[in-house]
């Protein structure tokens, strides 16, 4: 089996979290290759680019890939306006016109994708029989939460159901990227427009 490798270029070192969602529509898509993920990790760079259109092009340059994702928050702009962003980045980047690329737009924050699975935020914290109730948003209404990031943080702590000092040594970074790790039924995710918009993309992807 032919092995491929896609790059993703985040916000931030937390957006890593990604990577095991995009291999897995990767592999619904283009099953037919065996995907390798990468992070264009240019925060560690002496002097790292700031400009949209400069980051892609080192993210091309340093981290060459078949597939890179280009990841923007939504925060407070429409997604569309995003993606139109990405879309002018790339075509004012030279040589990025031989790049396969996909946007990653998820509204307002990426941890909106990991509210959907009670028995993976359980799972993550570490405290996969825990009892105490988390209450999720409906999955329809994950994007519409003001700030997943905390909403994230809280559920991740009450299903860990530590108290006193364990509690306040609790590291959310950590046990948000566990997350996906316990996802039993990613089908799911599909049900978030974002998601979709990503996947759907994907599938237009040709690797002939």
């Amino acid at each position: 089996m032919r092995t491929l490798r896609f790059t993703l270029l985040a916000e931030g070192t937390s957006d890593r979290v990604l990577i095991p969602i995009l291999r897995w529509m990767l592999l619904r898509r283009h099953g037919d290759f065996e995907w390798i993920g990468q992070t264009a990790d240019l925060h560690a760079l002496p002097r790292p680019p700031r400009s949209l259109q400069n980051k892609i092009k080192t993210a091309i340059e340093l981290f060459p890939a078949d597939v890179l994702f280009i990841h923007r928050d939504a925060d407070r702009d429409l997604p569309e306006r995003r993606q139109e962003q990405v879309a002018s980045a790339i075509n004012s980047c030279p040589g990025a016109e031989l790049q396969q690329w996909v946007p990653v737009i998820p509204v307002r924050m990426t941890e909106a994708w990991l509210l959907v699975s009670e028995q993976a935020l359980r799972h993550a914290a570490g405290n996969p029989n825990g009892r105490v109730p988390l209450c999720l948003p409906a999955l329809q209404d994950v994007e519409s939460v003001p700030d997943p990031k905390s909403v994230l943080q809280d559920l991740l702590v009450r299903a860990s159901e530590l108290s006193g000092r364990r509690k306040k040594k609790f590291s959310f970074p950590e046990h948000r990227a566990r997350i996906p790790d316990f996802f039993q039924d990613w089908e799911m995710l599909l049900g978030i427009p974002s998601v979709k918009a990503v996947h759907d993309n994907i599938a237009s992807l040709n690797f002939s």
